[in-house]
């Protein structure tokens, strides 16, 4: 059986390693800064009308994972409100520019979800421009692994942390619950660091940890109501992120301890997310984590 033409990329901008030429940028990244740029499905997602008519947020939808989900969403027929922090903007505009490419509407929301307020106004913008809203991704994460010690660890940083993957994931929910409906799907990005957690991540595996714990109990508790609550598990995934937060020369190995013994791009989550998403094909599927990590175990 041929191997689908994302894999084939993906394992064609992978050096003999496994991994990717030592880099290093300054936090949030850049996608154009990357050596090589990740793939997000922009040449190769092709939809099938599965969200035709739907309304979607995907926070940190500028670049990486969020960009990825949002051009198979509008591919998909979805209108797409991105959330980003405002140095982000660049990012932002090339991901919206491919959500107009296909024909949906896109609504850019700068602001740091750090702030309560911020979140609120998220929500409150997609009503007002989409008319309402139908599916929440929940991807904006931060992450910093270059000290890597509890007694290094600074408050500041531990807010960053925490109040961007898990605060802000709660505001938003909370935000946007009273306008979701019957078939209505709520999506949180989890992480294989929920499950094999790096000594170097501690705050961000614990929030990840966190996330999956939050899933199951807000599936319990508005699955009456029609509404599917479910999460993705990432495993090691090349996006800004990465080069951002983690030494230069990590790079170079990042992704090659998977038993498929590479990185995943942006592009081979998509279709996890678009299920998810989707009131047909997954009407049955609220309060599970779906695993994307190259094959390491998510139990």
């Amino acid at each position: 059986m041929p191997e689908s033409p994302v894999a084939q990329q993906a394992e064609q901008m992978t050096n003999d390693a496994g991994g990717f030429p030592a880099q290093r940028q300054e936090p949030p990244g850049s996608t154009k800064q990357m050596d090589p740029v990740p793939d997000h499905g922009e040449d190769t997602y092709e939809g099938s009308g599965k969200l035709e008519g739907l309304r979607a947020v995907v926070t940190g939808g500028d670049s990486g994972i969020g960009r990825a989900v949002a051009i198979a969403f509008a591919r998909e027929g979805a209108d797409v409100v991105l959330s980003y922090l405002p140095e982000e903007q660049e990012d932002a505009e090339d991901t919206a520019e491919w959500i107009r490419k296909a024909g949906r509407t896109a609504v850019l929301c700068p602001g740091d979800i750090m702030q309560e307020s911020t979140c609120q106004e998220i929500i409150d913008k997609t009503v007002q421009e989409l008319g309402g809203l139908d599916i929440l991704v929940n991807n904006a994460g931060a992450q910093w692994a270059r000290d890597s010690g509890l007694e290094d660890m600074s408050t500041e940083r531990m807010d960053r942390i925490f109040k961007t993957n898990l605060y802000a994931l709660m505001w938003l929910t909370k935000a946007a619950l009273p306008h979701l409906g019957k078939g209505a799907s709520i999506i949180n990005v989890s992480s294989i660091q929920a499950y094999d957690p790096s000594p170097s991540l501690l705050d961000y595996a614990a929030t990840k940890a966190a996330i999956n714990n939050f899933t199951v109990n807000l599936a319990a508790q508005v699955g009456e109501r029609g509404i599917r609550v479910n999460a993705v598990a990432p495993g090691p995934i090349w996006t800004p992120l990465q080069p951002a937060t983690k030494e230069a020369e990590s790079m170079e190995k990042f992704g090659a301890d998977t038993p498929l013994g590479r990185a995943g791009q942006p592009a081979e989550l998509a279709g996890a997310f678009v299920f998810l998403a989707s009131p047909k094909d997954a009407s049955y599927v609220s309060g599970t984590v779906v695993g994307v990590t190259g094959g390491k175990p998510v139990f």
